[in-house]
């Protein structure tokens, strides 16, 4: 049957239905997954249509999954992280929810203080496991949004759950039902979908969500987790590890639209950020991310980079303030004990730090030559160099004139001042010594003052 699509305009065929394939045996995409060797990536030459939605948005789950891979987050750290999150997403709502666990006292507390505050963005959701025990927590806190754990693929429905398909669909709707019974707005988790049998049970499931969804008058959402990883961002690519397969997919067979799908990910693979990336590219509104990337085994999808990747594609960082990324780093740092590591993007000590002279020297002519951007003026953290046996004398006068201010002063210093040669004199001195580490901060202060009237 033919019909004229409303959103693209054309001739189209009507979408053919996926009826529940209720197997007796789980399909573990073997071929593809064999576990004693890489997983495979597989190509099918079917290109899905780019597709953005008109609004795209971060969503996280720093209390939820991020909390799952460190030290629990005390009462207080909690509401700090929150202010800080909402402080960096702005009053337009880029980071638009936020979901909790509501299990012990301690969660329960830290949602109410967190609610008690009063601010708009992020609105805070809560997350569940698909049982009605849990459910009953929901409606004690008056939450208006939850997660519900839905896993779809067999290595979960047959060999966690022991169940059949039929047997965990039903179950999985009778908790959603409850959810609409209530006026909760109940999100999706799809766990694994990335193993899952796309059009043998996500697709039939999705549109007994829908049917419950349009009796009920409330939205469902869809919310797509690649848990282990497995996702490829490359249109090319064959489902069920297709990212951009996925998301088109549930678009046009499931009938979901954009802003009811949000895509969760893990790093497993290093995909995670350019696999969020082509979920919003393909028509997901939402990427689910953690701040700092802190989540299960290799974490979750960093969300200051999906801070950066929403101002790159947008041209805007749309009332986001990405020098709060800077503090929401210290603060893991000396308030959570959180060691970040050093070359990680944004945030490590590295990031935007050179040790070698020749790049030092670019950096004292021009920092534009060899820093990503303007680092100061985004993050509020200058391009720094680390003092060591390779870099040389525009690397210590480039120190000096970062760490005291003195850049397009009367009291710059360069590479001939008779201070920066005094201190490289030194630097040579020690590593002839045979010294193995960098020159620390409180070294060359005192170096500093010792040779000059220099002081901060």
């Amino acid at each position: 049957m033919l019909k004229l699509s409303s959103k693209t305009n054309l001739l189209e065929q009507e979408t053919y239905r996926y009826s529940l394939q209720d197997i007796r045996e789980p399909n573990l995409y073997r071929e593809i997954y064999p576990y004693d060797e890489v997983p495979k990536v597989v190509f099918n030459q079917r290109r899905s249509p780019m597709d953005m939605p008109e609004k795209i948005w971060i969503t996280d789950t720093t209390m939820r999954d991020g909390q799952q891979a460190v030290e629990p987050y005390t009462v207080k750290q909690i509401v700090d992280v929150y202010k800080l999150m909402s402080k960096l997403g702005g009053p337009n709502g880029i980071i638009r929810q936020t979901e909790f666990f509501i299990y012990s006292k301690k969660d329960r507390e830290a949602l109410d203080k967190c609610r008690d505050l009063g601010l708009k963005f992020p609105e805070i959701t809560s997350w569940i496991r698909a049982t009605k025990e849990d459910f009953k927590l929901v409606k004690e806190m008056g939450i208006k949004e939850t997660g519900i754990l839905v896993s779809c693929s067999d290595y979960h429905i047959f060999k966690k759950l022991k169940m059949s398909r039929k047997e965990a669909l039903e179950h999985y709707l009778s908790i959603v039902q409850s959810a609409f019974d209530a006026g909760i707005v109940p999100r999706c988790h799809f766990e694994d979908i990335t193993r899952a049998d796309f059009y043998g049970f996500v697709i039939p499931f999705m549109h007994a969500l829908q049917e419950l969804s349009d009796k009920a008058g409330i939205p469902v959402k869809i919310r797509a987790c690649d848990t282990m990883g497995y996702g490829i961002p490359f249109s090319e690519t064959s489902l069920p590890r297709s990212v951009p397969g996925i998301i088109y997919g549930i678009k046009k067979y499931a009938n979901i639209p954009s802003e009811q799908i949000e895509w969760h990910g893990h790093n497993d693979f290093y995909k995670a950020v350019s696999n969020a990336t082509a979920a919003w590219l393909y028509g997901a509104s939402a990427v689910n991310c953690s701040l700092l990337g802190i989540g299960e085994r290799t974490g979750n999808i960093p969300l200051e980079a999906m801070v950066m990747e929403y101002a790159s594609l947008r041209g805007t960082f749309d009332g986001m303030d990405p020098t709060v990324i800077t503090e929401i780093k210290e603060y893991f740092r000396k308030e959570m004990g959180y060691v970040i590591p050093p070359m990680t993007p944004f945030v490590g000590d590295y990031f935007n730090q050179t040790r070698a002279g020749i790049h030092a020297d670019g950096l004292l002519k021009d920092e534009e030559i060899y820093n990503i951007f303007d680092t100061g003026k985004i993050l509020n953290r200058p391009a720094t160099v680390t003092i060591s046996k390779t870099s040389g004398l525009a690397g210590i006068a480039y120190w000096i004139n970062s760490y005291y201010k003195l850049a397009g002063t009367s009291r710059e210093v360069d590479k001939k001042s008779d201070l920066v040669v005094k201190i490289k004199e030194w630097v040579d001195q020690e590593y002839e010594n045979e010294r193995q580490t960098s020159i620390s901060t409180g070294e060359l202060i005192e170096l500093v003052e010792k040779y000059s009237d220099i002081r901060l």
